[in-house]
């Protein structure tokens, strides 16, 4: 029996789903069996946000939606079902800025249309396989469906999305700076897959480090709300992964202005630096906003006359992705969902 009321065509499926950093890979070797491994935190400020109603067609509009349109059609033959979706995108992940835009616009798309059309296979995990996502990270979807921050256990043989290993709040009072590029493009598609058939694997030495710095400074920082051991733990991870990626990227960082926007960052009192993904969005963490604010108004200033970059305060998204049922005629009232809803146990 389905654990959630029933949809009338009278009524529309919204969700929300946040940007993700990811921070850095756990096991570029693979020598165990699992390969990959991921360190991810959603985050506020930037998501992707829809509208899904019954329609006989398809019928997109907003930002990103010929990518949006691809999903869609996708999981609607993936149901078997003849009708249609009209999707309106309210608001988009920018692509390819290292902010997780793909993964949370399919799993948007996806959950939305499963919703809409009472499917019982609403596990976004499994949503995510049938729309090809998580290849290599599960943080993605773990940003979904958790929200906070979240470790995959890496990607084993079974085809399966890397499951995720640990989930915890990340505290409140954190800040981050975003260095947002808009001139340059992360590596994605198939340059990615280039990168990752070519690169050798990384050694077992620098893979068990990465693995110890995430369990035994990372993960402890974070429930002892350690600002300053945490952001050293990620800054290490950072610039090893930066520096094994680097004959791809030309460098540790994909912008050329981020290594010194970085730089001034740390010397402003950032205790964690680095870039999420393939960029090109860099970040900086910060104990409290008065901190973060302060380092924000120093390199606003001297980047005001410079081309290129844009920065933004954000702080993490300790809940998981919104669905709500919006009737579509006045004089009712929305009804709000935890996006996992009509799993079957």
């Amino acid at each position: 029996m389905k654990n959630h009321q029933l949809i009338r065509p009278s009524e529309g499926v919204s969700v929300r789903a946040a940007a993700r950093l990811h921070l850095g890979f756990l096991d570029l070797h693979g020598g165990l069996g699992r390969k990959f491994g991921g360190l991810g935190l959603a985050i506020s400020g930037i998501e992707t946000a829809l509208t899904a109603e019954y329609a006989a067609d398809i019928d997109i509009d907003g930002p990103a939606a010929a990518r949006a349109g691809r999903y869609a059609r996708r999981i609607l033959a993936h149901f078997g079902l003849n009708g249609g979706v009209r999707l309106r995108i309210h608001s988009a992940i920018p692509e390819h800025a290292g902010l997780g835009s793909g993964t949370q616009l399919s799993l948007a798309v996806a959950t939305a249309i499963a919703r809409l059309y009472e499917r019982d296979e609403q596990d976004p995990a499994r949503l995510a396989a049938v729309l090809q996502r998580g290849a290599r990270s599960g943080v993605g979807i773990g940003a979904f469906m958790k929200g906070g921050f979240v470790v995959d256990g890496g990607r084993g043989g079974q085809g399966r999305a890397p499951p995720v290993v640990s989930h915890l709040p990340f505290p409140e009072q954190w800040r981050i700076i975003l260095i947002l590029d808009d001139e340059a493009q992360g590596i994605n598609g198939l340059p990615e897959q280039w990168a990752f058939k070519t690169l050798p694997p990384m050694s077992e030495s620098l893979c068990g480090l990465l693995s110890r710095l995430t369990l035994m400074q990372v993960l402890p920082a974070i429930c002892e709300q350690d600002c300053e051991r945490f952001g050293a733990a990620i800054t290490r991870i950072q610039n090893i992964t930066g520096d094994y990626f680097s004959q791809i990227q030309s460098g540790r960082y994909a912008s050329p202005h981020l290594q010194a926007i970085l730089q001034t960052l740390a010397g402003a009192g950032a205790t964690g630096i680095g870039q999420s993904s393939w960029g090109p969005t860099g970040f900086a963490l910060f104990p409290d906003e008065a901190l973060a604010l302060k380092a924000l108004k120093k390199i606003s200033a001297e980047w005001q006359t410079r081309p290129a970059p844009r920065f933004m305060l954000s702080r993490a998204c300790n809940r998981p992705a919104r669905l709500k049922i919006n009737p579509l005629r006045s004089g009712s009232t929305p009804h709000v969902l935890p996006v996992k809803a009509g799993i079957k146990e």
